[in-house]
């Protein structure tokens, strides 16, 4: 059975021990002890990966919370039904920024061009 020490994850994931350490007061994450020493098993390390990932992805730590819930219970069709929902919320929230950011960067590219063609025509060494 793999193991983990808290130091181990946190380099690995480049995070702080503190914010392991969170995640386990949070009940995100739930490593046993061995005396005062916090061990993590491969579930936990999965789980870390989720959560920052999760984080990444503009998910706050309650739908994480709640997506792990959902997934550590029976999938009844009002579970499944909930996780969907979330998914299709997150779905679209994700689309509306990625729309956004088409928007931003077609608008960028214009300002770009305009920067370059007004540099052209105020350099005296530039022959049109």
């Amino acid at each position: 059975m793999e193991m983990f020490k808290i130091s181990e994850l946190a380099k690995e994931f480049d995070i702080t021990t503190r914010s392991i350490r969170f995640y386990e007061d949070m009940g995100l994450i739930h490593p046993t002890r061995k005396g005062k020493i916090r061990v993590y098993q491969r579930r936990d390390k999965v789980r870390l990966r989720l959560i920052l990932r999760g984080k990444r992805l503009g998910f706050s730590l309650a739908e994480i919370r709640e997506l792990f819930e959902l997934y550590d219970t029976d999938h009844s069709d009002i579970q499944l039904q909930k996780m969907l929902s979330i998914i299709d919320e997150k779905q679209a929230s994700l689309q509306r920024q990625l729309d956004d950011i088409g928007v931003v960067m077609h608008e960028l590219n214009i300002a770009k061009e305009r920067c370059q063609t007004a540099l052209m025509r105020s350099d005296p060494n530039n022959i049109q």
